[in-house]
């Protein structure tokens, strides 16, 4: 497989391997996609927390357990007394 890389990129990559971090650029390139993959799973993982946090309170109004807050002064009062 062969890849292209911005200049900056490379220059990173080469930052990288000097530092002796890594001992080449495949080791930096692997690291960085391992990287990627887990930022993906956090996200997946954040968004699926999300949607079931919104299924509760989509619940939650439907059954009527919710409180009206009419207007800015009764918004202060409710954040007041938390």
């Amino acid at each position: 497989m062969h890849i292209s890389l911005t200049p900056r990129l490379e220059e990173l990559v080469r930052e990288k391997v000097e530092s002796g971090l890594y001992n080449n650029a495949s080791e930096v390139v692997r690291e960085a996609l391992r990287l990627m993959q887990e930022h993906d799973e956090i996200r997946r993982l954040k968004l699926e927390r999300l949607r079931e946090e919104l299924a509760k309170g989509e619940a939650d109004l439907v059954a009527g357990r919710v409180t009206v807050l009419d207007g800015d002064d009764a918004l202060d009062d409710f954040f007041a007394r938390l």
